[in-house]
C-alpha cells in the first residue's frame, strides 16, 4: 500500500530589513489506511494558517491521528497540542495522554508505506519520515537541510555535522523528493 503527502504549509527562514528574524517549519500531512498524520506543527504565525491548510484537505485538528516530530526543538514541536486525539512519535517513542511507550527506532514502520529513518546530525534525536508513495515516489521528510537549495551546507546549529553528513548520504541513497525542514520539496539529486 502506498501513503499520500502533501504539504500543508511551507516553512521559511528569513529576516526582514530591520533584522528580526523570522522561523516556520514545514508542516506535512501523510495518509495511509486510516492513518492522518501531521509532521512538525512547530511554531507559525497564527495557528489558522495551520487549521485552515488541514480544512482545505476536508480535515479537522480531531482528525488527525498521529503527529510525527523530527526532533525537540520548538519551532517543530510548537503545536503539537492543537491535535487532542494524536499519539506523538518521534526518534524512538510514542506519546499517547499521559503512556510514554517505545517503538523500535530506525525502520520503524508506523503504517504501510510510512516509516522512521534515524538521521542525527542537527540533533542527536533527530528523524526522518520516510513515505512511499504512488505520485512522488520515496519522499522522505527530514531536517537534515533546512531549505530548497539544500542549505546551509554547514549546519550552524549542527550538534555534530559528521554524523549530519553521514545522514544527508543515507537520505540522497533513498530518496525521489526531499521535503526540508523550512522550504519547498526538491527532487533529491541522483
Amino acid at each position: 500500500m502506498s501513503a499520500r503527502f502533501d504539504v500543508l504549509v511551507p516553512g521559511y527562514v528569513r529576516e526582514d530589513n530591520d533584522g528580526t528574524e523570522h522561523v516556520r517549519g514545514t508542516v506535512s500531512l501523510i495518509r495511509s489506511a486510516d492513518v492522518v498524520m501531521v509532521a512538525d506543527p512547530g511554531i507559525m504565525e497564527s495557528q489558522a494558517v495551520l487549521i485552515d491548510s488541514l480544512g482545505g484537505h476536508g480535515l479537522s485538528l480531531t482528525d488527525v491521528t498521529h503527529v510525527f516530530v523530527s526532533h525537540h526543538h520548538l519551532d517543530h514541536t510548537g503545536n503539537i497540542g492543537m491535535f487532542p486525539n494524536a499519539a506523538v512519535i518521534d526518534s524512538d517513542s510514542i506519546y499517547s495522554g499521559d503512556v510514554w511507550g517505545g517503538h523500535d527506532g530506525d525502520g520503524y514502520e508506523i503504517v504501510d508505506g510510512v516509516s522512521i529513518m534515524l538521521t542525527p546530525g542537527h540533533s542527536a534525536e533527530c528523524a526522518s519520515l520516510i513515505v512511499e508513495t504512488d505520485d512522488k515516489g520515496t519522499v522522505v521528510y527530514t531536517h537534515s537541510w533546512w531549505l530548497s537549495d539544500m542549505t546551509p551546507v554547514e549546519d550552524p546549529m549542527a550538534e555534530n555535522q559528521r554524523e549530519l553528513e553521514a545522514s544527508r548520504a543515507k537520505i540522497l541513497a533513498r530518496a525521489d523528493v526531499i521535503v526540508p525542514a523550512h522550504g519547498e520539496p526538491f527532487d533529491a539529486p541522483k
